[in-house]
């Protein structure tokens, strides 16, 4: 089962303050329920965050930029707060982050998964899917793909026009009494070593079938 809820017709765009805060990990919660639009080549898409995971630049072993680490690859994530980074993974995969805190402290926020918004149509095109199932933006591969978003992007500034994100009065905190944002260690860090691994900087909403990993309930 999931929670499906109706688009606002009022929506705000984040202000580059909601980025430019010192606690990582806060963002990657608050981001939940928030939505990614996404306007390239006169088409428009958009999804609402369902899924994240926090990465603290400097401390964290699983992050790129572990003990100021700076290359071509992950410049854009000791830009400004408010700026998209985008890297490819496994040579095919483009993955979405939001970077937050002050200019050179790279910090930053995987987007793992979307439930899709607007623009399906164009989504199924994109990925070449016939019809919307939840593998359509479930992990941050197929988020990156449905969306339009590539490694081009990375650098953008989320206050633009091209790709920024707004929210609206839907919260996901409590449905019907429940609490439905869950946290939980985050995916595919293995490698980073038992101190990373264990910390719990992955955000869900719980029983979400666009929520790429275990647990999701």
């Amino acid at each position: 089962m999931y929670f499906s809820f109706k688009v606002k017709d009022i929506m705000k765009k984040l202000a580059v303050e909601f980025y430019d805060r010192e606690d990582v990990v806060a963002i990657a919660r608050e981001l939940i329920g928030k939505i990614i639009v996404t306007k390239f080549d006169g088409l428009t898409t958009s999804g609402r965050i369902v899924e994240t995971e926090a990465y603290v630049g400097l401390t964290d072993r699983a992050s790129h930029s572990y003990g100021g680490k700076r290359t071509a690859r992950n410049e854009h994530m000791y830009a400004a707060s408010g700026t998209a980074y985008v890297y490819i993974c496994y040579g095919m995969h483009h993955l979405f982050n939001v970077v937050t805190n002050k200019k050179n402290v790279p910090d930053a926020v995987l987007i793992r998964g979307v439930e899709p918004v607007k623009g399906i149509d164009i989504m199924l095109q994109r990925t070449g899917k016939q019809k919307p199932d939840s593998s359509l933006t479930k992990g941050p591969g197929n988020v990156g793909k449905a969306l339009g978003i590539t490694k081009n992007n990375s650098g953008l500034n989320l206050t633009g026009n091209k790709l920024f994100i707004v929210e609206d009065d839907l919260s996901y905190e409590y449905h019907a009494s429940r609490a439905l944002v869950a946290s939980s260690s985050r995916i595919g860090i293995e490698g980073a070593g038992p101190a990373a691994v264990l910390l719990p900087y992955r955000f869900y909403v719980k029983g979400n079938k666009f929520v790429s990993g275990s647990p999701n309930k």
